[in-house]
């Protein structure tokens, strides 16, 4: 479960990048962020995962809070960046090594976890390939599969589908689906609102820091009484902002 409450973050002391952002994820759901470039996505995420610091607020990872004890949230969560290029000099499983080892995880555990991911994801025998080989796809393959190796309860995805093959965007998206049915939450932003539309249990959309709508799909249609789309209802919300 992730909450965010009354958080807000300005870069020098500018308009707010963040304003007043109040969100619960439940466990058990597929929750999408959806927004403009610039509208407050990436910022959020970043709060979320301990990267950058709040102005004010509370940010909770299944319970814990991120300020005061970010070592024990930082273990609830995998996070997918919306960059892949990292370790760049690094063979694929050198870095699943090292990812293992930053979570404590045995050797036995990680073996199997890393034989079974990569067998998913179809980077078995590209594993022992130095990362700046990888097509762009492929180095957002490993870098899944790295957040992935201590089974983290909650999964914050930044974009993940991009550089994806089809194959693989349809694995995730049952990954992701197999995980909030076992109980355990999603979190994850997007520019295919097709995919958000098919997938999210919940969206919320963020326009200039501030969140227009959370909800279901379907609530969203009730509210603005209308079987337009996802695509369609957000590009008039955020035109009329």
């Amino acid at each position: 479960m992730i909450e965010i409450v009354n958080v807000n973050k300005s870069y020098n002391g500018k308009s707010k990048a963040v304003d007043s952002l109040n969100l619960t994820i439940n466990d058990g759901e597929i929750f999408g962020f959806i927004g403009h470039n610039g509208a407050g996505k990436t910022t959020t995420i970043k709060m979320l995962t301990g990267i950058l610091n709040k102005d004010s607020g509370y940010i909770g990872i299944n319970g814990i809070d991120i300020t005061h004890e970010p070592m024990d949230a930082k273990k609830q969560f995998g996070y997918v960046p919306d960059s892949p290029d990292m370790f760049l000099r690094l063979k694929g499983i050198e870095y699943l090594n090292f990812m293992a080892d930053m979570y404590d995880i045995d050797s036995e555990t990680r073996k199997d976890r890393i034989k079974s991911l990569s067998e998913r994801f179809e980077m078995a025998t590209a594993l022992n390939d130095k990362i700046q080989s990888y097509s762009h796809g492929m180095r957002q393959k490993i870098v899944i599969i790295g957040v992935l190796i201590h089974s983290p309860s909650i999964w914050i995805l930044d974009e993940p589908m991009t550089g994806l093959d089809p194959k693989s965007s349809y694995t995730l998206k049952q990954m992701m689906r197999e995980h909030a049915d076992s109980g355990k939450t999603v979190f994850f932003s997007t520019h295919v609102l097709e995919v958000a539309e098919k997938l999210c249990d919940r969206v919320a959309i963020i326009n200039k820091g501030k969140i227009l709508f959370c909800g279901t799909i379907n609530g969203m249609r009730e509210h603005f009484k209308t079987n337009e789309s996802l695509e369609e209802m957000f590009l008039e919300m955020t035109a009329n902002e």
